[in-house]
This record gives C-alpha cells, structure tokens and sequence, in this order.
C-alpha cells in the first residue's frame, strides 16, 4: 500500500539510521493521511463488491466451477505491475505526477460503475441463470481500474508523506482499504436484503431490500466522479527535486523492475510472498460460500459478521506502532499458527453448521459463533497484512517510486489470487457423490443431479480434502519460513536496492 520517502540524505547513499531512529509526529501529515486513508476507502469499495457478488451467486445456485470463473475478476491486482513501470515513466509535470494516473483512473471508475449499474440487476436475475461471463468481464474491468488506482496512490503517498511517519502509511492502506470493503461489503449485502430492511429499517414489509447492486454502483459512480474532480481542483502534488524521484523511460525502468528482481534477497522473498497464502486458500475461498450454501441467508452472515469491522479497526489504529515497527514480520511470524490453526475450527464448524440451522430460526449462540469463528482468522489476517505493508515499506527503494512497492503489493496479490481460483477449481474434482436411488450415478454434474430421483449423498467432500492439504502445506511452510524472514529482517536496507 502507501508509504512515504525517505529523507534525501538517505536517498544519496548515506546511512539510513539518523531518519530511521526520528520519532513519528502527524505534524503537517495529518490532512495528508486522512486524504489517504479516503482514498484508499473508495479503492476498498468496487473490491467488497466482488466480495458480495459471490455471496449473491451462490445463493442462486451457480457451481464453484462459476465461481473459479469469477473469481478470475481478482487478478488485475497480482498483474497490476506489467504496467506498473508506465505509471512511473509516463505523466504530465504540469498536472502531477501521479495525478496524471489517479485522476483519469478514478473517473473511469465511477464511469464504469455508472454503465454496469444498467445491467447489472438483469444479468443477476436472468431467468436462464446469473450471466457469468459478462459479470466477470465487467467486474474484472472494475477491478483493474481499482489496480491502476492503487499503483498510482502508492507512488503519490512516497512525496506525500515524511519518512518518520512511515508507520501510519501501512495504517492508511490498512483502514482505509477495510472501511471500504466493508462498505461494498457488509452495507450493500445489508441493505440490499429485504429481511434486513423490513427487520429494522421499515414499519411495512415489502419483497426487496433499499436497493440493489444497481443502485448501489449508480451512487458510488457519482461518488466517485464527485470525489475525483475534488481532488484534481484543490489537491497540488509537489514536483521532488530530481534526485529523490529521478525520471526514467519506460524501457528503463522496466530494466530496474529487473534488477530488483534479481536481487538476491528478493528471490527469497518472492518465494516468501507467493506460497504463503497457500495455507488459507481453502479456508478462506470456500467456507462462507458453503455456510451460505448450508441455508444460512447471506444478509444474515453479513449483519453477524459487521461488528468484527469496528473491533477490526480498532486494533489495527491500537497496534498500528507494534505492527508497523522494524521487526513488524516478528508479528507476521507469530500470527502464522494461530492463523493456520484457524482451519480445522473454521472446518469444523461448517461440518455443524447444517445441524444447527433447523428450519427458518437461526439460534442465538449459533451468531456468537459465527462472529468469534469468523472474526479471529480475519483480524489475524488483517494484522499480518499490516505488518508486511509496513515492511515493504521499509524495504523499498523510493527511487523507483510506485515500481518497487507495486512488486511487493503484486506478488502478495498474486500469491492470494492464484491459490484462491485453483481450490475453488478443485472442490468439485475432489468431492465424491452417490444417488440414493441409482448407484451408477455420481451426481458429478448438474445433468445427473437433476436426474437423480432420490437424493445425492457425498461420502467425500472436497472441501475437507483441501482443508487437509492446505493445513499440511502450512505446517511445513511454516519451518521454512521462521528462519527465512528473520534473515531477511535482518538485511542492511542496501541489499534491497539497485
């Protein structure tokens, strides 16, 4: 995410101690951070809403096939840095730097969120069954727009901020990402049911909730739109002297984008990034569509599980010093096993779930639940991407401007994106079915479940199959990684330069 430039001293080579050991003061930050920590909030929302989609599709019946398909939509921000280094070589002065990216970026947002909002009910409730293809494509675009705003946001905040504040930089991208997911999450999942809506917002019911994914896109599109020209009226970007942010061509700083990632440290790390979320992909891809699919209402799961984001919040703003520290990936390392110990509970209680959710009353304890088992691996979640925002901060080499921020930020995408679409591809593979009625049919497909008259058993499930292999796979991650990030940790900040 964001963080700010060094000092220039440092930049020309001298040590990096004197700035490293100021103490951080908001002094003249403050309106800089509360204008990142905003704009990374309207980032976080067309993100929790390719949260929320799923959750609307599988409550229609759409196949995790459908949903691999999906969920192809989250790529752009695991490929964001093929174009990275253009971001950084092609811009006007005159208008700003990054301005010259963000501004036309967040226009083109809140565009696309203007066109899809004329379809996007009807390519939902299609009669013949949700229009995938075209959703995917739609939201796939929003998505990379969200990238390219991200690359440029991250490249504005290193002129933007002081070097002593780097610890709030992390927190910025942290909060700000987590309020807008929550509010392209858990408000539009809210607000678009009608059992939600009837239950504490209207005295007379009616058969929909106060709006739709529709509406929804159509305000933020004018949100955005509003919010962009703001921005590119009364926010000036300063020019940095040349030798804090040199200019390069294109060809050139992809040769940069090269060298950094042949350096040796960044080899390591880069295996670091791209197998680390392995271990949670099952758990984390899978679970809550299979809650939902159990017969718990997605706007039920999603008004459960909104407390967790103020509490969220909270911790991250409390902590924000301890994880955002020189040893913040220390945090990283500890989180780990109680992150991965997380899936044979999240397991388990799936596994229950359809026992406790008899006929149309949900139980209380069943909430309480739902919030503690669902909340922990979030909030562990939340804080080891904090601490590794921080550290890539630390890491970076601010010469480069958004280029070498933009590699980490890729690669921990790419390591979440690439694991997430292969479990989702692979719970249908692995699961095991059987008709009740007829023995030579395996119900492996949506032909032979409806021709099935009795009832298709599964004697295995792929979900705990890949929960098995996932929680192993962490296991033995986990021995490597310990002493891997404490030599990184360890390294002089030159090792990560070229």
């Amino acid at each position: 995410m964001s963080r700010p430039i060094p000092e220039q001293e440092v930049l020309a080579g001298e040590t990096a101690q004197t700035s490293c050991k100021k103490s951080a003061s908001l002094e003249g930050d403050r309106a800089n951070v509360y204008l990142l920590m905003f704009l990374y909030l309207l980032q976080g929302i067309p993100l929790g809403l390719g949260d929320a989609v799923p959750m609307i599709l599988q409550s229609k019946g759409v196949s995790y096939n459908d949903q691999a398909i999906f969920s192809i939509n989250t790529w752009p921000f695991s490929v964001k840095l093929l174009w990275a280094p253009i971001v950084d070589a092609v811009y006007s002065n005159r208008f700003g730097r990054r301005k010259s990216w963000l501004v036309p970026t967040q226009f083109l947002i809140g565009i696309s969120m203007l066109c899809l909002s004329y379809r996007a009910d009807s390519w939902i409730d299609d009669p013949a069954g949700p229009r995938i293809i075209l959703l995917t494509v739609f939201f796939l675009v929003l998505t990379a727009l969200a990238a390219n705003q991200d690359v440029a946001l991250d490249g504005w905040a290193l002129t933007m901020l002081k070097r002593e504040n780097i610890g709030y930089a992390a927190t910025c991208g942290s909060v700000g990402q987590t309020a807008g997911i929550f509010l392209g999450f858990f408000v539009f999942l809210s607000l678009e049911s009608a059992d939600f809506c009837n239950a504490y917002l209207r005295s007379e019911p009616l058969p929909y909730g106060v709006l739709t994914l529709s509406s929804f896109l159509h305000y933020f599109g004018w949100v955005f739109l509003t919010t962009t020209t703001l921005v590119m009226l009364f926010k000036s970007e300063g020019t940095p002297p040349a030798d804090e942010e040199p200019t390069m061509g294109i060809l050139e700083t992809y040769k940069k984008l090269i060298q950094i990632m042949r350096l040796p440290a960044m080899k390591s790390f880069l295996i670091f990034l791209l197998t680390m979320n392995v271990s949670f992909s099952a758990c984390d891809s899978i679970s809550w569509l299979k809650l939902v699919k159990a017969g718990l209402n997605r706007e039920k799961f999603s008004l459960a599980t909104t407390i967790i984001i103020p509490i969220k919040l909270s911790m991250l703003l409390f902590f924000s010093k301890r994880m955002t520290s020189e040893k913040s990936m220390e945090v990283f390392t500890k989180m780990y096993p109680f992150r991965l110990a997380f899936n044979l509970v999240v397991s388990a209680f799936i596994w229950a779930a359809p026992l406790m959710l008899v006929g149309q009353h949900v139980p209380l304890y069943f909430y309480g639940l739902l919030i503690f088992i669902y909340g922990c691996p979030q909030m562990a979640s939340y804080f080891m991407k904090a601490t590794r925002i921080a550290f890539y901060a630390r890491t970076s080499d601010p010469t480069l401007g958004s280029t070498y921020m933009t590699l980490l930020a890729t690669l921990s995408n790419l390591g979440m994106a690439w694991p997430h679409s292969l479990v989702l591809l692979l719970v249908d593979p692995l699961t095991f079915s059987q008709c009740s009625t007829d023995p030579e049919n395996t119900c492996s497909n949506s032909k032979w479940a409806m021709e099935c008259s009795g009832e298709c058993e599964t004697y295995v499930d792929g979900y705990y199959v890949l929960i098995a292999i996932c929680t192993m796979f962490g296991l033995l991650w986990l021995r490597w990684a310990i002493p891997t990030v404490r030599e990184l940790q360890k390294k002089d900040p030159q090792a990560w330069k070229v």
